[in-house]
């Protein structure tokens, strides 16, 4: 029974204290005037019955109602139920206010108070001032508080003659029963009748109609969103200019959240004087009037729900969580049911007839029951949660959080964690948790209806029927009795409050009220107290908890078969089947990610201990561990599933023996994880063996069972600690008080003695094995800094934060002398006191707990260390022994081999994925670091996958990604160090470091590997320093007897051309050259540049003065390089020794940058217009970018169209020309004359094409004949494709295009570039007659309106331009991708190919990738814009490309164009002229853009030549038969000019490899075999021997230009970015790549016919190509093999290749006459083509007068003169080096006997007089020389005998010794004739000598 009311107070307006416009309130009575003793009057009262403030009011105001509500101190809730009612002021109160305070009030009053109806005024200038009847009550009735102020107040304004006193007193003595259902019907004593009933149970909230109102005013979401948001803890605020709709949402939300309870600020009606609250750090959920809406905007974290406009505003920087899912929108869906039934219903054709909707109080009860389903449905199984850890005297509760989680499924999810981390879920469990109490409907949902919400989830009707069953509950709760009498209670009439009051409310006696009062009291303390029988009883559990959402867990699914080989593979551990559990451990250490197998493994162990103890041998104890490992290493530090709970009274029960008296337990092998640092998973198992133990002290001695296995879960008849303790509980009272005491201190001691248990576990655990070192567990260093808080997401942090750098400061005070015991001792306190307070031990004996954790800890360090020494002399664990990687000639180990774990990473191969075959990684083995590459070499760790050998490695100068990583080794899963490596060869190394590889070690190999990537210079690098014994940094000296030495030759060009550039720097400082080039200079070079001012000497840019000596040197060189060649092959100038010019030739090779002192990008020769002087260069290059003016570097054979390169134009140049046409004024700038030079070469590039030419420089088509054809007839071979456009018709009424078509014309994709830009530009559409020069059309021949001249560019740098109808030239602006783009696509592209981890699907990702990475749309674009460049040069116009700086897309689209064009370009020879003369001479960067040095390490790795070949990849897919190289050439090239192996792909530009005196070295002679120093060279060679660069199905059809298709559809992935073979590495390095290279003196035993051995070939693993040759590479392979067998010299594979060929060729005749195959007809423009190579001099016409060479020219199949060309090359321009020419005095075969015990071998022999030697070759056409016999050694040639092994069939007369000062010589000859010549030549030698 409780009082209806505490307090009645009357409160009345009263002025303020300081004066101000503003009143406050004063309290005039209150009754009682004392205190009650149980609940003392709440403080304040007066601020809260005007919120807004106490204010007078200029009208008389209807009265009003709300109920506020304050909180004490002890959290109780105090109604304060409010009527308030306007009386006019007294004069007192009037004067207080000033005019304007006024005025203020009025607005105030109307707009925030929110009065129902406009007052009335009264008289003039008359105030009315506010007076508030206030009741005071702990209960919460509002109506019954409505209707007796409203009685009150009613018999004051009526006039009722009743005694207001009787009615005060009446109310504060009325007393109501608190719950149970029960009604009572109250009277003042004022003729009136009220009806009280009391909810069935006080626990369940009394909402009315508040719910469903509040979803009313925001809507489903929002509401959802605050009852996340008040779940969450966070602050939310309700506004409304309505006090009582604000009480009523705050009402509402609380009720939502039930069984919850609300425990921060809770102020449903906040006055304005305390707004400042709303700052306060907590949470809270607060009202206020929406007048003081501006206040709360700057409020940053408050979600504030704004009830009149129906919104909720979340700030930005709040995050609510929402519910899980399904939850959240199974929930969402059945309140839109139940707010709006109709939904269903309103897509019906027939629909029923309208329903009638429920009650406003019945929706609020349903919308109640839904949340209260949510709630049984989060919260499911908690009870199973529950660590019973004290009965008595008081029950004491703690809640498994983790496990909770984990077994809902919901660990991950953040809405739950927040919840049950908050303080309303802390008060559910010690009110709910209690295991014997009166239950509610809660109980009863959660523990028996489980199981029907889960079946009705799918099924919205039936939960519509639970929703309304719950609902009628909540309902009946609330109006026990629906039927009863209405209230009868007086109102006061229609507008009483505008009549004139008769009085002011009267004074009270305060002695009658309180007379009423005492007399009450009187009584009651007669009655016997009402004692309310509660009805207590055991609280059902309900059934164990399942998932919120049954997830499959993946990859893992454990199916019985895992669980299965997880059992076998322990019992065979057990067994001491060692062999067989080896085998199945790689399966179980995959079946342990899976959370089945993991508790199947702690169950299984389980079984194998006896007495606490399982006492292993080594290989069984290293298993158990390795296994325990495995499984701890996926727990997260909570444990959730309880893994680590299962494991760790195993972890003390397995050891082993070390020595007498020594044993290692488990626990000192698996300490590293991070669970084992988390205080509270150590709390929750604390607890959980506390309730066993507990629950074990009640239990009848048969029903106790063993407490170690109290991990499982509980069987289903057993009697669970909470049913235990219910029953103790309801026993409690009957207990006579010595048994109660008696039980409490068993109870206590139980705790105490687990207290002590697990002080011992824990420092096994904490305590490392080696304590002397300083890091305390790198993973848990976070037990140092756990002085504070034990959150374990500090916890985590901290782990995560030290484990990446634990040598910094270990997470300690101190990391030198760091305390490992006092860490793990502050640990352990900080754990028991936690545990022993909550639990309730004595002081006492949590100070003795104190003193003993320092002894145990002490006492375990002592025993450890025993254990630590012998565990040193344990004999190794046999790791498998280091494969030693084969090495390059000259390449040297730097670091020898680090163990590491090779681990898969994104390719699937390796894992055996797409590929198919066994996953050959995780591999173990070793990285080694050589002055040339990285390797790995290892084998795999799963022992089922067999012996293969893993091999992956990338050269050091490739790498472009170097980051430290953490990550679990695969076989112990120990988090180890490790190295992540990236190579733009598109390789990737991600390795972890084996244990036993220190920090150090590891750190070291990253400082070397990075000194290798970027050497300080660039005669560090590798392709200096291989195999050279020349110091590194000076050139090395070549062997020229006559001329200076490089060295001068060096010096003498730097010194001129600084000359020449001298006045370039004075005088025109704007166009400096580039700083790049200034790199590598000594600094002496440098000083003296900016010293050298002088004025250019007169003559050093003309080419008629005489050159210097040197000078002539520095042109001969020149005249050897590429481009001189090929300008030659092109006919595009000559150049005389005494540089007179053809005047007949339009074009001429200018050497005006001999000393490269226009453009030091450049090469030293160009070819310029016939009639510009070489001193206008100069002028002209001022115009370009990095003075890269346009010279020719192509011409068509057939339309003599010039294709011109440049750099990208500065501001003035041909923009300005454009712009302006006026003639130049004597005074003009030399910018501008810059640009009238600028004008005039491009009119003379126009001016040099013949057919312009002849008319006289304007631009009329009609010198299109078949004489500027060059005489070329369209053969009856030449294909017209005919495409159904206008394009191809006009084309075919010229003369017939011949070329291929692979493109239709690009799609407009390359921005900026219309669809058929090309075609129009080249003037296929035959619109326009007028002439491009202006010139009135000519009627009888359509020309169609093209420019001599277009000039691509870029967009930006022609902005503005309107090209001039008169100009002979177009300008086509496009907009192409940057170097920078470049860069980017490419890092995308490598992360696309070579992910670095493994998790996600291969498929869409990747090609989304490689789509996102933008690769293929470059290439795109350059493709497109080189057919576009090639249809103008096959239409007669040229073309000057003029991009960027003129060195990177520039070159591309060039060298692309000139692929296309020109057949040449496609073979082997011609492929390399294309890249030396485009690529090398003119200065593509590529140490620039491979960031070859340090300098160049910010730049960046941007791969601009490999984007050029990969664009002749595409062309080579789609042309196969076009190309004499084979596309593994391409592959080849893209990883050598990045390997810097070789030195071709070196440096800048010519300028650079002259200063380091590398660009003639090769030309020097040399010494015995030497490491090939140039890529060509080396390609040459290998070309000798093998034809894996050759194509075999090169069949060119003469003079096409192909027209490939370049839309992104038509383009593939090349394979060279995706392939790899583990089985040898990267196959570039040849001879690496060979499988077993043979010894060179050694021969196979001769097994007779060759075994069929079956090899099983892994896609994964080895190398398809290489494994399975195409079918001519394998007759090629098995002729050579053949030969070998037979003692015969093996002959070249190419004239094989070409006998083959000719054979054909033969076949194809009928009668040996006729007409020709194919083949011949392609081999004869080849000839033409190929001969063109043996000019030194003179002019192009006397290529017919040059025949083959004589041993060529029987056969005249394509690739046998091609390969004469080829080896001619050498040859050319032979007066400028000396060569080393072959003295073949007398050759032939012998047999020759090798060293001691080694067999006979057939050599080819060459005697040499000149140099008085006597080599041998394997065969014939043999370069390289395998031995060389010096005849000066030579003391006798005798007769000899044949010894054992030699040839049988042979004379023995044919036998001859030569007998050397060193050893004896046996020599075999084919026959004796022979044998007499050999042994005459050699004495006539000897004689000679």
């Amino acid at each position: 029974m409780a009082r209806l009311a505490d307090y009645f107070v009357l409160v009345a307006f009263g002025p303020h204290p300081r004066g101000s416009g503003e009143g406050q309130g004063q309290i005039l009575q209150r009754f009682p005037e004392k205190d009650w003793e149980d609940n003392p009057f709440p403080q304040g009262i007066e601020l809260f019955c005007q919120p807004s403030g106490w204010q007078l009011c200029p009208e008389r105001n209807p009265p009003t109602f709300f109920v506020a509500v304050l909180t004490d101190i002890n959290s109780e809730r105090h109604y304060c139920a409010c009527l308030t009612f306007w009386e006019p002021a007294e004069p007192t109160q009037e004067a207080v206010c000033s005019e304007d305070a006024a005025g203020r009030e009025e607005e105030a009053g109307k707009g925030g108070s929110g009065r129902l109806s406009p007052g009335t005024p009264g008289p003039p200038g008359q105030l009315f001032a506010p007076k508030t009847l206030v009741l005071v009550s702990r209960l919460d009735h509002v109506e019954v508080f409505r209707n007796s102020l409203g009685l009150i107040y009613t018999i004051h304004v009526e006039g009722l003659n009743v005694g207001l006193e009787t009615v005060v007193g009446n109310l504060l003595t009325c007393i109501i029963p608190l719950a149970g259902g029960s009604q009572r019907t109250i009277s003042l004593g004022a003729g009136d009748r009220q009806v009280i009933q009391t909810p069935l149970t006080d626990s369940l909230p009394i909402s009315r109609c508040s719910v469903a109102l509040l979803f009313r005013q925001l809507g489903i979401t929002n509401v959802l969103s605050l009852f996340c948001a008040a779940l969450t803890e966070h602050k939310v605020l309700f506004l409304s200019r309505s006090y009582q709709r604000l009480s009523e949402a705050c009402r509402g939300l609380l009720a939502l959240l039930f069984p919850l309870r609300y425990s921060f600020t809770y102020v449903p009606i906040l006055p304005a004087q305390l707004l400042e609250v709303l700052s306060t750090p907590t949470p809270f959920i607060i009202g206020v009037n929406a007048a003081f809406q501006a206040e709360t905007q700057e409020l940053l974290d408050v979600i504030v729900a704004d009830l009149d406009g129906g919104t909720v505003t979340v700030p930005e920087c709040v995050h609510i969580p929402p519910l899980p899912e399904p939850l959240q929108s199974q929930t969402h869906s059945v309140l839109s049911m139940v707010l709006d039934p109709e939904l269903e219903l309103a897509d019906l054709a027939f629909p029923p007839p309208t329903t009638s909707s429920s009650s406003l109080k019945m929706q609020d009860k349903e919308l109640r029951a839904v949340f209260l389903r949510l709630f049984a449905q989060l919260l499911q199984g908690y009870r199973w949660c529950l660590h019973m850890v004290r009965i008595h005297p008081e029950p004491v509760i703690r809640f498994h959080k983790a496990a909770f989680l984990g077994q809902r499924g919901l660990v991950e999810d953040d809405f739950l964690m927040k919840v049950l981390e908050g303080m309303a879920f802390a008060g559910f469990v010690s009110e709910r948790g209690v295991p014997y109490r009166p239950t509610d409907l809660f109980d009863e949902l959660v523990a028996h209806e489980v199981a029907r919400m889960r079946a009705d989830e799918s099924h919205p009707q039936r939960v519509l029927r639970h929703v309304k069953e719950l609902a009628e509950q909540l309902y009946k709760n609330e109006n026990p009795y629906p039927a009863v009498a209405m209230h009868k209670v007086q109102r006061p009439g229609e507008a009483s409050h505008l009549r004139r009051a008769p009085r002011p409310f009267p004074r009270l006696d305060e002695g009658m009220v309180q007379w009423i009062v005492d007399q009450a009291t009187a009584k009651m303390q007669g009655a016997p107290p009402a004692v309310k029988a509660e009805r207590r009883t055991t609280v059902p559990s309900g059934p164990p908890m399942t998932a919120i959402l049954e997830r499959s867990s993946g990859l893992h699914g454990n199916s019985a078969r895992r669980l299965e080989v997880v059992r076998n593979c322990i019992s065979y551990v057990f067994e001491g089947k060692m062999l067989e559990a080896k085998k199945l451990l790689p399966a179980v250490l995959r079946a342990l990610k899976g959370r089945a197998a993991r508790r199947c493994l702690a169950q299984e162990l389980h079984l194998h201990v006896q007495q606490n103890r399982a006492v292993l041998d080594h290989q069984q104890f290293d298993f158990v561990v390795r296994m325990m490992n495995c499984c701890l290493q996926d727990c997260t530090s909570l444990d959730e599933h309880g893994i680590a709970a299962a494991l760790l009274p195993l972890v003390t029960a397995f050891c082993r023996k070390l020595s007498p008296g020594v044993t290692q337990f488990a626990y000192s092998c698996v300490q590293e994880h991070v669970v084992w640092s988390t205080p509270q998973f150590w709390e929750a198992m604390f607890y959980g063996d506390v309730q066993t133990h507990i629950r074990a002290l009640y239990l009848e001695p048969a029903e106790d069972r063993d407490p170690s296995q109290g991990w499982e879960e509980p069987a289903e008849e057993e009697r669970s600690a909470l049913d235990v303790a219910s029953e103790q509980r309801r026993l409690w009272p009957m207990l006579s008080r010595e048994k109660q005491q008696e039980l409490v201190q068993k109870e206590e001691s139980t705790v105490f003695s687990q207290a002590i248990h697990y002080a011992n576990r824990m420092s096994y655990l904490l305590l490392p094995l080696d304590s002397s070192k300083s890091r305390l567990l790198r993973e848990r260093a976070g037990l140092g800094d756990l002085e504070s808080a034990s959150n374990s997401l500090v916890t985590s942090s901290m782990a995560g934060s030290v484990a990446e750098s634990y040598d910094t400061e270990s997470g300690f005070e101190d990391a030198e002398t760091c305390d490992v015991a006092g860490a793990v001792v502050r640990f352990i306190n900080r754990f028991v006191d936690k545990v022993c307070t909550e639990s309730g031990v004595t002081s006492d004996h949590l100070k003795g707990l104190h003193v003993m954790v320092p002894d145990i800890v002490q006492m375990h360090i002592e025993t450890l260390e025993a254990v630590h020494r012998e565990s040193k002399r344990l004999p190794p664990i046999q790791k498998p022994k280091l494969l030693r990687p084969h090495l390059l000639p000259g390449e040297e180990c730097v670091l020898d081999g680090l163990r590491v774990y090779l681990l898969p990473d994104g390719r699937e191969e390796g894992s055996g994925g797409s590929g198919g075959g066994p996953a050959v990684l995780p591999a173990e083995g070793a990285v080694f670091l050589t002055t040339y590459r990285v390797i790995f070499t290892g084998m795999p760790t799963d022992p089922l996958v067999g012996e293969q050998v893993v091999v992956r490695s990338f050269p050091v100068a490739a790498l472009t990604k170097e980051k430290r990583i953490t990550v679990s080794t695969p076989v112990e899963q120990i988090p180890q160090d490790g190295l992540h490596l990236r190579s733009c060869t598109f390789q990737l190394l991600k390795m972890a470091f084996d244990e036993e590889v220190g920090s150090e070690n590891a750190e070291l190999f990253r400082k070397q590997l990075h000194k290798l990537r970027y050497p300080l210079d660039i005669r560090n690098t590798f392709a200096f320093t291989q195999g050279s014994a020349h110091t590194p940094g000076r050139p090395p000296r070549t062997a020229k007897d006559k001329g200076p030495s490089l060295r001068t030759l060096s010096r003498n060009l730097v010194k001129n051309a600084k000359k020449t550039m001298g006045r370039q720097h004075v005088t025109r400082k704007k166009y400096n050259p580039p700083s790049y080039e200034h790199r590598g200079q000594s600094p002496e070079d440098q000083e003296d540049e900016i010293s050298v001012s002088e004025e250019l000497e007169p003559g050093t840019l003309t080419p008629t003065s005489a050159l210097k000596p040197s000078d002539r040197l520095t042109m001969s060189s020149l005249v050897e390089r590429a481009c001189c060649r090929d300008y030659q092959r092109l006919g595009l100038g000559t150049l005389s020794s005494s540089l007179s010019r053809a005047k007949s030739e339009p074009f001429r090779i200018s050497p005006v940058n001999r000393m490269y002192a226009i453009c030091r990008s450049y090469p030293g020769l160009l070819i310029v217009p016939q009639s510009v002087q070489d001193n206008a260069l100069q002028r002209v290059s001022r115009c370009y970018r990095q003075n890269r003016f346009p010279v020719v570097c192509w011409r068509s054979g057939r339309s003599k169209a010039v294709l011109l390169r440049s750099g990208g134009l500065h501001g003035k140049g041909v923009v300005g020309l454009f712009k302006a046409q006026n003639t130049p004024s004597p005074g003009q700038s030399q910018a501008d004359s810059s640009s009238l030079e600028q004008e005039k070469y491009l009119q003379a590039v126009v001016s040099s094409m013949p057919r312009y030419a002849d008319t006289s420089g304007r631009n009329t088509l009609s010198g299109f004949s078949s004489v500027h054809m060059g005489g070329h007839v369209p053969s009856p071979r030449a294909r017209v494709t005919t495409l159904s456009n206008p394009m191809a018709a006009s084309a075919s009424r010229r003369t017939a295009p011949r070329g291929k078509w692979g493109s239709v014309r690009a799609s407009g994709r390359s921005g900026g570039l219309g669809g058929d830009v090309g075609s129009r530009l080249a003037g296929r559409d035959m619109r326009g007659p007028p002439q491009a020069n202006g010139a009135p059309p000519d009627s009888g021949f359509p020309r169609p309106q093209r420019a001599a001249l277009y000039i691509i560019g870029d967009k930006a740098q022609f902005k503005g331009v309107r090209p001039d109808p008169l100009q002979q030239w177009a300008l086509v602006p496009i907009e192409m991708f940057e170097a920078r783009q470049v860069k980017t696509s490419f890092k995308k592209l490598l992360k696309a190919c070579v992910p670095g981890c493994q998790d996600f699907e291969s498929g869409p990702t990747f090609l989304r990738s490689l789509e996102d990475s933008e690769w293929l749309t470059q290439i795109h674009k350059l493709l497109h814009v080189s057919v576009m460049v090639v249809e103008l040069l096959d239409s007669g116009s040229s073309v000057l490309v003029s991009l960027e700086d003129g060195w990177d897309i520039t070159t591309q689209v060039v060298s692309l164009v000139q692929l296309l064009s020109d057949p040449f370009y496609r073979t082997l020879e011609g492929f390399r002229l294309l890249v030396e003369k485009e690529w090398l001479s003119f200065g593509h960067r590529f140490s620039h853009r491979g960031a070859h040095t340090l300098a160049g390490q910010s730049s960046g790795f941007t791969p601009v030549f490999l984007q050029f070949l990969d664009c002749v990849h595409q062309v080579h897919l789609q042309f196969p038969m076009e190309f004499e190289f084979s596309p593994f050439y391409l592959k080849f090239l893209g990883y050598h000019h990045v390997s810097r192996r070789f030195r071709t792909f070196l440096l800048d530009s010519d300028y650079e490899r002259i200063e380091l005196g590398l660009l003639y070295e090769e030309k020097g002679e040399r010494k015995g075999p030497q490491a090939c120093r140039s890529v060509w060279e080396y390609v040459d060679r290998l070309s000798k021997r093998t034809p894996v660069f050759y194509n075999y199905v090169y069949a060119p059809e003469d003079t096409e230009v192909l027209r490939p298709y370049s839309n992104v559809s038509n383009l593939k992935v090349w394979d060279f970015y995706t392939e790899e073979t583990l089985a040898q590495g990267p196959p570039y390095d040849w001879e690496l790549a060979q499988v077993s290279p043979e010894p060179p003196e050694e021969e196979r035993p001769d097994g007779g016919a060759p075994q069929s051995r079956r090899r099983v070939v892994w896609p994964c693993y080895d190398s398809r190509p290489r494994a399975q040759p195409d079918a001519i590479s394998r007759l090629l392979e098995e002729l050579q093999r053949l030969e070998t067998e037979l003692g015969r010299p093996p002959e070249r594979w190419k004239d094989n290749w070409d006998r083959v060929k000719a054979a054909q060729r033969l076949e194809g005749r009928p009668d040996g006459r006729g007409t020709p195959s194919s083949l011949l007809v392609s081999s004869v423009p080849h000839h033409r083509r190929s001969l063109g190579v043996y000019l030194q001099e003179g002019p192009v016409g006397s290529t017919l007068s040059l025949s083959l060479d004589s041993d060529q020219s029987s056969g005249s199949t394509t690739s046998g003169s091609r390969q004469a060309a080829r080896r001619s090359t050498s040859t050319l321009y032979s007066q400028f080096q000396t060569a080393e020419s072959e003295n073949r005095s007398y050759e032939g075969t012998l047999y020759k006997k090798g060293a001691f015990m080694k067999p006979w071998k057939a050599r080819w022999f060459v005697l040499d007089k000149t140099k008085h030697q006597l080599r041998y070759y394997d065969h014939r056409v043999d370069t390289e020389c395998k031995g060389v016999i010096d005849l000066a050694e030579v003391e006798a040639v005798v007769p000899g005998t044949p010894t054992m092994g030699a040839p049988k069939t042979v004379d023995e007369k044919a036998f001859f010794d030569v007998k050397t000062t060193r050893r004896v010589y046996n020599f075999c000859a084919q026959d004796v004739p022979s044998a007499q010549q050999w042994v005459d030549q050699i004495q006539s030698c000897l004689s000679d000598a």
